[in-house]
Parts: structure tokens; sequence; C-alpha cells
């Protein structure tokens, strides 16, 4: 398994776009495209059921060498093995936590059995949410959403003006730029500095999943992970 700092693409099985598809057979399509994460993101499912794909999931993850996410509950993370968990702000700050240390003591106490506990991303809107973050010892921190998004509904885009805030400024900690980014506009997000991406919906939504996960690959090569961002 690469170190998080050198991932580039972060996909999704996102039960809003499952289109009645099996999430463990996306997760193979995904996992075989090129995603270097994979977030199952369940807002509709009931705990035991999310725990019971994120298993399967994480079988898949790991032939791939790739981590597995679960969104919201880092304790269902723990209990399979999951290596990454992911919250938002409200989550975690809003709840009174300012330490990942703290948090992992208090939250997965005699709940990690298959292993080391999960680290904990974190979603940020704006640059005083991310610098917050990294101080807390967040594994990686989500930067969006640069565009609107059904995904995200009622969160207003941060625009590129946050990405290009986040290249400058965070430095020592993965950032994944997230929210409406598509083939057609994942461009402007890697001349604006991003070099690591979230992509739900555009490859989700297509055709051939694995196929759209390669696409979007092709196009984070063209911009190496050490390189400068471009001049806005």
């Amino acid at each position: 398994m690469i170190p998080l700092a050198q991932t580039r693409l972060y996909a999704f099985v996102d039960t809003a776009y499952l289109h009645g598809r099996d999430p463990v057979e996306l997760t193979r399509q995904l996992a075989g495209g090129g995603a270097d994460l994979i977030q199952l993101r369940a807002k509709d499912w009931p705990i035991d059921r999310i725990e019971h794909a994120a298993e399967h999931m994480l079988a898949i993850c790991g032939r791939h060498g790739i981590r597995l996410v679960v969104n919201d509950h880092p304790v269902v993370a723990a209990r399979v093995g999951a290596p990454l968990a992911h919250l938002g702000q409200e989550d975690f700050f809003d709840a009174g936590h300012t330490s990942m240390e703290t948090f992992a003591e208090s939250t997965f106490k005699g709940v990690c059995s298959k292993g080391a506990r999960p680290g904990i991303g974190l979603s940020s809107h704006a640059p005083e949410q991310a610098q917050r973050a990294q101080a807390s010892g967040a594994a990686y921190v989500a930067v969006g959403p640069v565009f609107a998004t059904p995904t995200k509904p009622g969160r207003p885009a941060v625009t590129l003006e946050y990405v290009r805030w986040a290249a400058a400024h965070l430095t020592g900690i993965p950032w994944y730029a997230i929210g409406g980014i598509q083939r057609s506009t994942l461009e402007s997000v890697l001349e604006a500095g991003a070099r690591r991406v979230c992509v739900v919906s555009d490859i989700l939504n297509a055709p051939n999943p694995g196929a759209a996960c390669r696409e979007f690959r092709r196009a984070l090569e063209r911009f190496p992970l050490a390189a400068a961002p471009r001049a806005a």
C-alpha cells in the first residue's frame, strides 16, 4: 500500500448513486480502474448493512493494495479493520473534539480487535477549518466543495480560490479537492494546485466506472505530485 501522501484518486461507493448496482462489484471496478482510496458513503443505510458491505469491500481493497474509507462511522471502520474513516467538521469539532489522540482514546477503546485504530480524514470548507483539521492530527483534509454539487445540497461552492489557498498553505498533510469535479473541470482544479481529487458522481454515473477512473488517472498523471502549482 503506497503512502497516503502519494495517493491521487479518491473514489466513492455512494449509495445515492448505486443505480441498482452491487456495491461490492462496483468496488471491484473502481479498484481495477486505479482508485487509490474508496469511500463507503451510505447515508441511508442502517449500521449493520454498512458494516457488512464494508467487510466485503475491505477484502477487495486489500487485494488491490488500496485503502477503504468508511464515512460517518469510525467505530464501524475500527470493527472491520478499515484503515480510514471520514468525518465532517460538525462530527468532530462541533462534537467537542480537538485532538485525534483524545478522540481515538474515547472512541476506539475496546473496539479495534482487528488491528490498529483507523486514521480520520476531515472535511473542510474554509482555510480556518483546514488549519484546525491539520492541527488536530487528521490523516488528511478534504477541500471543498469546489463546485456546487448535489452530493452536498445547500453547501455553497468554495471555488478554485480555496484550492489555490490549500496548494499554498496545506504543505504538511495530504489534501484532496472535492465537490462537483468532473472530467471537464478537472484540469482547472489541477491548474489551481490540487494534486489529489475526490470524485463521486462523474465516476459513478459513468456507463463504465472503471474506465472513468482510468480517464481521471491519466489526467492526474500529467500533473506530478512534486510539481509546483501553476500560476492562477
